[in-house]
């Protein structure tokens, strides 16, 4: 309302309000014990080619059997999951499974980064050396920073209210599957972008003048 005041009269209405402000996450620059690779995002996404810069992540969903993990792997370029793994556990077999993947399908050239926060499931020797053994660059982002891996938080987010709150699941075995068709039939066919020009991932794969065939073995 353009009126100046200062701190304490803020602190002083909010107190009378019953209003309390929310603290930050706290920021550790680095584990202590653990080497891990830089930051080499810095937050810049946007890519002009596949396979220059894949960012991963784990989510977890709650039936009445138990928790569901899903690890995913996302192409910033077009914001297409090109790798993904669901179990009932969150270990480093999840992570790399998804990464696998990924490899897989996609047989990106030498460079290419791929980024991550710094769990454990990422941080572990056999995620690191996967990366390193198809060519590509680990990175990791800030501590507790979720902007840090703000595209595939983004993908999260769609997933949750899209899918896993419009309803209770029962089985691990169901909600599994539901997740499945999200990625492959809906999020990577279907889902328009508004960052893509309002194409599916795949759509603006195809339409785009970059080559995105395999590389031969």
């Amino acid at each position: 309302m353009g009126i100046q005041v200062c701190s304490r009269t803020v602190s002083v209405l909010m107190t009378q309000a019953g209003i309390h402000g929310l603290p930050g996450p706290i920021r550790i620059k680095r584990l202590r014990g653990v080497v891990t690779a830089d930051d080499l995002v810095n937050r810049m996404f946007h890519r002009l080619r596949p396979h220059e810069l894949w960012v991963t992540d784990i989510t977890q969903h709650h039936t009445r059997e138990g928790w569901v993990y899903c690890a995913a792997v996302l192409d910033a370029f077009s914001r297409r999951i090109v790798g993904w793994s669901i179990d009932s556990r969150q270990d480093s077999t999840l992570v790399v499974n998804a990464l696998d993947m990924a490899i897989r399908n996609r047989r990106p050239k030498p460079g290419g980064i791929v980024h991550a926060d710094h769990g454990t499931q990422f941080t572990s020797w056999v995620f690191g050396e996967r990366i390193r053994s198809a060519g590509l660059l680990p990175s990791f982002g800030t501590v507790g920073d979720g902007l840090d891996n703000a595209m595939m938080e983004s993908f999260w987010s769609s997933m949750q209210i899209e899918l896993l709150n419009r309803r209770r699941w029962k089985t691990r075995v169901g909600l599994a599957n539901a997740i499945f068709e999200f990625i492959e039939i809906f999020y990577n066919r279907q889902r328009r972008h508004s960052a893509l020009g309002y194409r599916t991932p795949i759509e603006y794969e195809l339409l785009s003048e970059n080559d995105i065939t395999p590389a031969a073995g």
